[in-house]
């Protein structure tokens, strides 16, 4: 890469696109934004105090309440209501165990691992009003990334929760953060998915009710617990990655009603043709989609999903069949080959789109796609195997006359991203984007800071 321009995409930008609901004295964003007051800087536990972060909170009841009240719900992909989750480990008997999920698999994504290493203090504090209302005196730190577990040591050295809280290192994969093989790896295991039931809620880490929570959703709690006035803005607000063909990738704050199309002009992808939406999880939409807003509900209503916040804009040099395409060879390759449904699944949807985007496809290739992607979600341990059959659903329902036109012909544009002979096809086009550097400025000696207020 050699021109300015693209020099410039391989750095990711921060940048809130929520107005803030107030200003600090010093003109920063005050405790009701995730990205906070310097998104670029390692916040310390001296500045998260300052800010009124490990403050006196409601009590656990009123939070849960707050939080159902809110609407909040989860930010690892499946969106699922976090009261609810929260309840049903508080209720489930035992002695609970509480865990920050920052193990993020999807490519794409990148907002927890900046959120570890740009604001620990903002998790551990969600991470212990979570242990307050569930009754977790344990809580883990999940995750693969070696520069956040160096930040979230250093944030439990400065100012220990009042629960005792481990860090759990793994290894970077697609499933590792999938919230069986999140508990199976805190054991002692590998980071692979099980089969449910039983579910983490019910039994866990240590065989005890558990908590599985993003480290996004945890941030968010801590935000609800700090300032209940402002619990339905903070819910209705998520970090996304937003990536694009020539401008860099763009991590940012936007509220459920930002639009796609909004979302790409503020990443650069004014040109946008289409979307890989949710990481891999939310299948391909075409442009006359962007007037969505990226409300869960809406998304889902349309047949997409916002899934992690990652979203991939096309533009017209990119072809929708070799984004497909690819995104099902990364989803193949990522495969944690326990189930067999999952490697003939996978491996099929990818050799299928493969053919269709080097122009080799017949017709029973569309036919074949068309059954997998009705026949194949659900069968699988984990989400990888619906995910790569929502992809081919997505380019069937959203590109109708692409698939066409790739049955009749072969497709200049992808043939002109069409990877070297024998490379997978996925080989130079990882789907990833750089994490935001987060210097640290903390001064040499930690800080020592009184023990919280809000201890379960």
């Amino acid at each position: 890469m050699t021109t300015t321009r693209a020099r410039r995409a391989e750095r990711t930008v921060i940048r809130s696109l929520t107005p803030p609901a107030s200003r600090a004295p010093d003109g920063g964003r005050t405790a009701d934004t995730v990205l906070g007051a310097r998104p670029d800087r390692l916040e310390g536990a001296r500045t998260y105090l300052a800010h009124g972060g490990y403050g006196t909170a409601p009590t656990p009841g009123a939070l849960l309440q707050h939080l159902d009240e809110a609407g909040l719900r989860g930010r690892g992909g499946a969106g699922f209501p976090t009261a609810t989750k929260l309840a049903a480990v508080r209720d489930a008997g035992g002695t609970p165990v509480v865990v920050a999920n920052g193990e993020e698999g999807e490519p794409g994504s990148v907002k927890d691992r900046w959120l570890l290493r740009a604001r620990p203090h903002l998790v551990l504090d969600g991470l212990a009003r979570a242990a307050a209302v569930t009754g977790a005196r344990r809580g883990y730190v999940y995750l693969a990334d070696p520069a956040a577990a160096q930040r979230v040591r250093q944030a439990l050295a400065e100012h220990p929760p009042p629960l005792s809280v481990e860090i759990v290192q793994t290894e970077h994969t697609y499933v590792a953060g999938e919230e069986s093989a999140v508990v199976r790896r805190i054991d002692g295991g590998p980071a692979l998915p099980l089969a449910k039931p039983p579910r983490p809620f019910q039994q866990g880490v240590g065989d005890e009710p558990t908590l599985v929570a993003n480290v996004e959703t945890l941030a968010r709690i801590a935000l609800i617990a700090a300032r209940p006035d402002l619990s339905r803005r903070i819910a209705r607000s998520t970090l996304m990655t937003l990536s694009g063909p020539g401008a860099a990738p763009l991590l940012t704050e936007v509220p459920y009603t930002a639009t796609l199309r909004e979302l790409a002009r503020a990443q650069g992808s004014t040109d946008a043709q289409a979307a890989l939406m949710g990481g891999l999880f939310g299948g391909l939409v075409a442009e006359p989609a962007f007037g969505l807003p990226v409300d869960p509900d809406r998304l889902a209503g349309a047949g997409t999903a916002l899934g992690c916040g990652a979203v991939r804009f096309l533009g017209p040099q990119d072809c929708p069949v070799t984004a497909a395409a690819r995104a099902a060879a990364y989803l193949a390759a990522e495969s944690a080959r326990q189930c067999g449904v999952c490697v003939a699944g996978s491996g099929s949807v990818r050799d299928a789109l493969r053919h269709l985007a080097d122009g080799s496809a017949t017709e029973d290739v569309r036919t074949a796609l068309g059954r997998w992607s009705a026949g194949l979600p659900g069968r699988g341990a984990c989400g990888l195997l619906d995910a790569a059959a929502g992809t081919a659903g997505s380019l069937l329902r959203a590109f109708p006359a692409l698939v066409d036109a790739h049955l009749a012909a072969p497709c200049a544009r992808c043939a002109a991203a069409a990877e070297p002979p024998g490379a997978p096809l996925s080989a130079t086009h990882r789907l990833t984007v750089p994490v935001p550097e987060v210097p640290d400025t903390l001064p040499s000696a930690p800080a020592r800071t009184a023990a919280p207020a809000h201890r379960p």
